[in-house]
C-alpha cells in the first residue's frame, strides 16, 4: 500500500513548496481535487518542483469538458510531468452539471464508457498517427489535423483512474480504467461487501485481474498531539460526514450498517430552514457512526490502525482531514509506510 497525499490541503498560495515538502518526506503520490480550485494548474507547478512524486487529479469533472479538451490537458501534464500524471475522473452529480457548468446530463455510466474510450482514441491518434474516427452517442470526434494534433511523447497517454460510489460505476471501473477512486464516505465493510465485489465483476467482464486496476482511498482520520486537538478534529469529520450522508448517492453505505434512519434525519434536516441544520447535523453523528468511517487514533496509533483496516483493500492510502493538521501530525503514519 502506497502513501499520497492531498496536495491543495494547505491552500494553493505556494504549491512548489507544499510538493517539494511532501516528495522529501516520502509520500508516493499527491491528488488536487477540483473543489475551490482548478484541478490542473496546481499539477503543473508540482511537476516542475519534483522529481518521482506521481500527481494526479482526484476528481477532475469530466461531464463538463469535452474529451478533446481534458484530452490535450492530460497529455500535456503526463509530458511535463515526465510520466507521472495519473488523469483520475468523476463524473459528479445531476445538478452540478447542469447549473454550475450549464453542460448536458445524460445517463452517467454509459456516457463515462463513451468519454474514456473517446480519449484514448484521441490520444491513439497522436501517440501513433492513427486516423481519428471516433463517434459514439454522446461525443464524436472525427478531425485531426498536423496543426492540432500534438507530438508522441516517450510517456504515452496517461493512465485513467475512475472515481465510483454506486456498483453500476465501480463495475465500469473494473471494465475500463486503470485505477478506482473510492469516495472517502465509505467503510471497511463497504469496501469488502460493496465496492470490492462490483469492482470485481467488471474486471471479470473485462477478462482483467485485480493487478489491473489501483484502488485509492481518500480515508478520514481523526487524530491530534493533545485531547482537545483530537476532539475539534472528531467535531469537524463528524461534520463532514454528516453533509455527505445528507445526500441520496450516499445512503447505500449507511443503509448497510442499518442507518437508513439516519440518513433520513440528515437529509431531512439539510433542506430544511433550520439556522442551526448543519450543527444538529453534526451532532446526529455519534461516536459509534465516527468509528465506521474514520481511523480514530493518537498519532504514532494511526499507521498501524490504517494497516489493519485497509491492507489488501486498497493500494493507495491518503489522509482525509477535514481540519487543519500540520504535515508534522502525519510523521508517525509515514514512517509506518517506508
Amino acid at each position: 500500500m502506497l502513501l499520497d497525499a492531498a496536495l491543495l490541503s494547505t491552500g494553493i498560495d505556494d504549491v512548489p513548496a507544499t510538493a517539494r515538502d511532501l516528495e522529501a518526506r516520502g509520500y508516493a503520490g499527491v491528488w488536487a481535487s477540483e473543489a475551490d480550485h482548478d484541478p490542473f494548474l496546481p499539477l503543473l507547478s508540482a511537476a516542475q518542483a519534483t522529481s518521482r512524486l506521481q500527481l494526479g487529479t482526484a476528481i477532475a469533472v469530466a461531464f463538463a469538458r469535452s474529451p478533446m479538451t481534458l484530452a490535450m490537458t492530460a497529455h500535456d501534464l503526463q509530458r511535463y510531468s515526465r510520466g507521472r500524471f495519473i488523469l483520475g475522473l468523476g463524473s459528479q452529480i445531476r445538478p452540478h452539471i447542469e447549473k454550475r457548468f450549464s453542460m448536458p446530463w445524460s445517463p452517467p455510466v454509459d456516457r463515462m464508457r463513451e468519454y474514456i474510450a473517446a480519449l484514448r482514441a484521441i490520444w491513439d491518434a497522436w501517440q501513433h498517427s492513427t486516423r481519428l474516427r471516433f463517434e459514439g452517442t454522446h461525443y464524436r470526434h472525427t478531425l485531426m489535423t498536423p496543426m492540432f494534433s500534438p507530438s508522441a511523447h516517450e510517456w504515452g497517454a496517461p493512465p485513467v483512474y475512475l472515481a465510483a460510489v454506486g456498483p453500476v460505476m465501480t463495475r465500469l471501473a473494473g471494465e475500463v480504467a486503470d485505477g478506482l477512486l473510492v469516495h472517502g464516505f465509505t467503510t471497511e465493510r463497504y469496501l469488502r461487501e460493496r465496492t470490492i465485489p462490483a469492482l470485481d465483476e467488471g474486471l471479470a467482464a473485462a477478462g482483467r485481474s485485480r493487478a489491473d486496476v489501483a484502488v485509492t482511498l481518500p480515508g478520514f482520520v481523526v487524530s491530534g498531539a493533545t485531547d482537545a486537538e483530537r476532539a475539534t478534529a472528531g467535531a469537524a469529520v463528524k461534520a463532514t460526514l454528516a453533509f455527505y450522508g445528507s445526500t441520496p448517492a450516499y445512503r447505500p453505505v449507511l443503509e448497510l450498517h442499518g442507518w437508513g434512519a439516519l440518513a433520513d434525519e440528515l437529509h431531512s434536516l439539510s433542506v430544511s430552514r433550520r439556522e442551526d441544520k448543519w450543527t444538529a447535523m453534526r451532532d446526529l453523528i455519534d461516536d459509534d457512526v465516527l468509528a465506521e468511517f474514520a481511523v480514530v487514533a493518537e498519532p504514532d496509533d494511526v499507521g498501524p490502525r490504517v494497516r489493519e483496516r485497509f491492507d489488501g483493500l486498497v493500494d493507495r492510502f491518503s489522509v482525509y482531514a477535514s481540519y487543519p493538521a500540520a504535515p508534522d501530525l502525519w510523521d508517525p503514519l509515514l514512517a509506518s509506510f517506508t
